[in-house]
């Protein structure tokens, strides 16, 4: 059995087309198609992009797409010209893909605590203003707003806090 390049071109020649004509189908450049003919895999551009390439030279010439790239692959392999970008890819590329997978299950967990959080202060506010309703009408609440106790409750907050920066300025004098 010859070498997985020298069977390509062979059937290419023996269909008849020239590399013009498979450039122009498949948009892919002359000189890869001629480093694949040639097992020159280091002047692919690398990565998933050559199974591409094998890929459509294949489909191109009529020939099974899958057959040839385990052939592109154990050729590539025993060629020894591999990169060592090349020996993690797929590795990286599955990294890659659980990255995102794990961020964007991250983000709807996020968006889903975010809408439980505020569907809750929305109930609790509804009750509360349904209490105050209720309470109004039955005459044991005052009014339906929060009003003296509210604005009492904001002054001697207000007092607090300045009492605390007034006693912090008086430290940071002496």
């Amino acid at each position: 059995m010859a070498s997985f390049g020298e069977d390509l071109r062979r059937e290419r020649i023996m269909r008849g087309i020239a590399l013009e004509d498979i450039t122009a189908v498949t948009k892919i450049s002359q000189r890869h198609l001629i480093a694949l003919e040639q097992e020159r895999f280091r002047l692919l551009p690398g990565g998933i992009l050559n199974k591409g390439i094998v890929r459509g030279y294949a489909s191109a010439l009529g020939l099974d797409p899958q057959d040839w790239t385990e052939r592109y692959l154990r050729a590539y392999n025993a060629s020894g010209q591999m990169i060592d970008d090349d020996r993690n890819w797929t590795a990286f590329a599955s990294n890659v893909g659980k990255a995102r997978i794990l961020q964007r299950e991250a983000i709807e967990m996020r968006l889903r605590w975010l809408g439980a959080i505020l569907l809750l202060l929305v109930i609790a506010g509804v009750g509360f203003l349904i209490l105050r309703y209720y309470g109004l009408r039955a005459s044991w609440w005052n009014s339906l707003l929060p009003t003296e106790w509210f604005f009492d409750a904001l002054r001697g907050a207000w007092d607090t806090v300045s009492g605390w920066v007034g006693h912090l300025a008086a430290l940071f004098k002496h």
